[in-house]
C-alpha cells in the first residue's frame, strides 16, 4: 500500500509498509534538487540520535529513502492534532510547554552536532520552520528535513548564508538580511556577509509563542520566559543566549511551574 502524504519542493513523499510496519517513502521530485537530496541524505545517516527522525533505508540509485512514519504529520499540524476528541485532554500549557522544550534541545543538538555546528537554512517563515519539524504519538519533536544544515566552522572563522537569494521580512534574524537595502544599493550574494547559529536563535520566541497556542496557564510562562526571549532577540547576534542557554531556562521554569500547580493542588 502507498498512500501520498505531503511533502516538499525536494521530495515526494508516500506512506508505504515495510514488515508490517508504517513507513515514510520519500522519493527526488526533480533532478535538480539532486545536490540537496544527498545532503539531507548524509545529515540523516550523521545525526542520528532521539532528537531525529528515524531512517530505515535508503537507495542511492533510485533516489529514495526510507523514515519512521508519524501520523500526526509536521508541527503546523499541532493544534488540529491537539483538537482531535482523543488528544483535547493533553491540550495543555505543560504538554505545549514541552514541546517548546523540544525543539531549543533540537536547536542545541544541531548546534553541536557529530557533524559540527549545523544551521537551520530552511527557516525564513514560520511555516517553513514548523514544517521540518514531525510530532510524535506521543506529543514530542522529531526534526526531519535536514537538506539545508550548511556547517559554522568557529576555528576557520567559516559562516554561512542561506541561499543565494535576497532574504526579506521581520522573521528573519537582521544579520541574514541585505545590509545595503536602506542605501538603494542592488543585493549581491558575493557581497553578502555570511553568518552563524545565532540565527536559529533569534527564531525562537515566534516558535515557542505559536506551540504555547492560547492554553490556560499559556501567559504564565510566556511572562516567565520574557527576559530570555528579549536576548534572543538582540541585534548583535554575539549577544544572544545559546541553544543551551535556552534550553536550561526553559526547563527551570517548566520544573518550577510544575511545582507551583501540585502545591496548589494540595491546597486544595
Amino acid at each position: 500500500m502507498v498512500v501520498n502524504l505531503m511533502g516538499n519542493d525536494t521530495m515526494h513523499v508516500f506512506l508505504s509498509e515495510w514488515k508490517t510496519q508504517k513507513v515514510a517513502l520519500s522519493e527526488l521530485s526533480s533532478p535538480e534538487y539532486l545536490e540537496d537530496f544527498n545532503h539531507g541524505l548524509s545529515m540523516l545517516e550523521a545525526l542520528q540520535a532521539p532528537q531525529v527522525v528515524q531512517l530505515v533505508g535508503f537507495c542511492l540509485e533510485d533516489h529514495t529513502l526510507v523514515t519512521e512514519h508519524h501520523p500526526h504529520g509536521s508541527l503546523l499540524n499541532l493544534d488540529s492534532a491537539l483538537s482531535q476528541q482523543q488528544h483535547h485532554h493533553r491540550d495543555t500549557w505543560q504538554t505545549r510547554f514541552r514541546l517548546a522544550i523540544d525543539y531549543v534541545s533540537i536547536l542545541h543538538y544541531l548546534h553541536n552536532s557529530p557533524a559540527g555546528q549545523r544551521v537551520m537554512c530552511d527557516s525564513n517563515s514560520l511555516e517553513k520552520i514548523l514544517s521540518q519539524f514531525l510530532l510524535t504519538t506521543d506529543f514530542h519533536i522529531v526534526v526531519n528535513d535536514l537538506d539545508a544544515l550548511p556547517l559554522v566552522d568557529p576555528s576557520s572563522s567559516s559562516l554561512v548564508k542561506c541561499g543565494h537569494r535576497e532574504l526579506s521580512g521581520d522573521f528573519v534574524a537582521p544579520e541574514q538580511l541585505w545590509p545595503f537595502r536602506n542605501e538603494g544599493k542592488p543585493f549581491s550574494d558575493e557581497l553578502m556577509p555570511g553568518y552563524d547559529e545565532k540565527t536559529d536563535i533569534w527564531k525562537i520566541p515566534d516558535v515557542t509563542w505559536f506551540l504555547m497556542g492560547r492554553v490556560p496557564g499559556g501567559d504564565v510562562v510566556h511572562f516567565h520566559l520574557f527576559q530570555i526571549h528579549e536576548e534572543c532577540k538582540k541585534e548583535d547576534p554575539k549577544l544572544r543566549p545559546s541553544a543551551l542557554d535556552v534550553v536550561n531556562v526553559y526547563t527551570a521554569v517548566y520544573n518550577s511551574m510544575v511545582r507551583e500547580t501540585a502545591g496548589f493542588r494540595d491546597m486544595l
